[in-house]
């Protein structure tokens, strides 16, 4: 091709550019045209690369259209566009050779690779650099099942049981419940079954933290085609604290993301504390997606699960110190005492066997009835979450939960923020950090100031008294 042909094509691909991000919107043209560069057009057929086989596909998949249209609006009639990946002037990475099976015809000059890790090395390393490390104790053999998590248990071992290739009928599984129940026990379970199973699967166990994180990282190091490279590569997604994601462009990637494996038949499953009906976060295209497929909910363990998970935790704890004996009578009361999830008994037995060995005293019903006179039979204490305590905090105060969310430092914002702070602390079992989080991402010493300011306003405030007391009766209706 000429110099002036060059040119004149691309003067012409700079206006079809505009055509496609006038359509698109920037987000979508910078996501997947932005790497975009013309080749060549002759005979009818324009010709265009990108770096990736990824971005190839998805674009093939999904714009080819749009983009044939753009062209043809600028070029004339033209038969076809032809998008083929680029290799000139790319380096090779390893997690580029160990995530993508590149055609003969494709592949850049093998000058470096001899220097290269064996592919399943690499493999390995890619997705334990970036994924959260797996909890060795949380398998099926070690979760326990009733009335209350059945169903739940059920589609995780139907998952983890599924050909390669042949995903099961519910694509996404969505696992909500409160904290504690059994959600990341459950998506350990199912990772360490595939892996167990077949080998060769690729699996990602992550938060929507580290997910976040990593993106963040591919934006400052502008590597956002590597980042989409590597999770259209999994095959079995798991995601955890899904409530976690914030942000609109976050939001985005993920979305994209999801609909990249889920048109692949790559399974995903995600948990978190809300239904996707109540995840404000994310938009109504995500929630739409997310409850196409299967979304089971974990209830509070029923007395007789209860039951079960205390007996076996006395028998782990016997097996560590045989002198441990606990009475039926001591195990019965702490099972109809507290009413929560597996972490709450577990606390709960130790609480009660630590002030037992402390204070020499028998080990009575007596003994575990003031030990635990502090943790309430309510059940329904467990169902506040700081979704909740935000909802109510924006309509008592006529506050945006963005507002909330935000840096803002205008009183009418600082006050409702505090109380908020202060609620989430009194009514749910979040810790400072997690609390912080869910507030905008502050630290923990931001919580504490709030809740201790709270409180001495409340000594001397009457009004902010009767209005904090207000506020947890409608919380607690929720």
């Amino acid at each position: 091709m000429t110099d002036a042909a060059a040119t004149g094509l691309k003067q012409s691909w700079d206006k079809i550019a505009q055509r496609l991000k006038a359509e698109l919107g920037d987000d979508l043209y910078t996501s997947w045209f932005a790497r975009m560069e013309p080749e060549e057009c002759t005979d009818g057929r324009l010709a265009v690369s990108v770096p990736t086989r990824f971005l190839r596909n998805w674009i093939e998949t999904h714009y080819a259209q749009k983009l044939l249209k753009a062209s043809e609006a600028e070029l004339g009639h033209l038969d076809n566009v032809h998008v083929k990946v680029r290799t000139r002037g790319v380096p090779q990475r390893p997690q580029d050779v160990a995530d993508r099976r590149i055609p003969q015809d494709e592949q850049p000059e093998p000058a470096n690779r001899g220097n290269m890790a064996p592919p399943s090395q690499v493999l390995h390393q890619s997705t334990s650099e970036r994924g959260s490390p797996l909890d060795p104790n949380q398998t099926f053999h070690s979760f326990i099942t009733g009335g209350s998590n059945r169903l739940a248990h059920a589609a995780a071992q139907r998952i983890s049981e599924s050909q390669p290739g042949l995903p099961v009928s519910f694509n996404p599984l969505f696992i909500h419940s409160a904290a504690g129940l059994g959600k990341t026990h459950l998506l350990n379970a199912i990772a360490w079954r595939v892996r167990e199973r077949h080998p060769e699967r690729k699996v990602l166990f992550i938060t929507a933290e580290r997910f976040m994180y990593h993106f963040i990282g591919a934006l400052r190091s502008r590597d956002t085609i590597g980042f989409k490279d590597f999770f259209q590569s999994i095959d079995v997604l798991l995601i955890d604290d899904f409530q976690f994601l914030q942000g609109k462009s976050m939001t985005q990637e993920f979305y994209h993301t999801f609909n990249s494996l889920v048109d692949a038949k790559r399974q995903i499953v995600i948990a978190a504390d809300a239904p996707p009906a109540q995840l404000d976060a994310i938009d109504q295209r995500m929630r739409s997606r997310l409850m196409g497929g299967l979304v089971v909910d974990i209830e509070l363990p029923e007395l007789d699960l209860r039951r079960e998970i205390l007996a076996r935790r006395l028998t782990e704890v016997a097996q560590r110190d045989p002198l441990i004996r606990v009475d039926p009578d001591v195990v019965e009361f702490i099972a109809n005492k507290v009413q929560g999830g597996g972490r709450e008994l577990e606390g709960a037995l130790n609480r009660v066997i630590a002030h037992q060995q402390f204070s020499h005293a028998p080990l009575s019903v007596d003994l575990a009835a003031m030990v635990l006179r502090d943790m309430s039979a309510n059940p329904d204490q467990c169902r506040v979450r700081i979704d909740d305590i935000l909802k109510v905090i924006g309509r008592h105060y006529n506050v945006a939960r963005a507002d909330l969310l935000s840096p803002r430092r205008a009183r009418s914002v600082v006050v409702p923020r505090q109380v908020g702070m202060y609620l989430a602390k009194k009514l749910t079992p979040r810790s400072l950090p997690e609390i912080g989080r869910r507030f905008g991402g502050r630290d923990h010493s931001t919580v504490l100031h709030a809740v201790r300011k709270i409180e001495e306003l409340m000594k001397s405030d009457d009004r902010l008294a009767r209005e904090v007391a207000l506020l947890i009766r409608l919380i607690e209706q929720q």
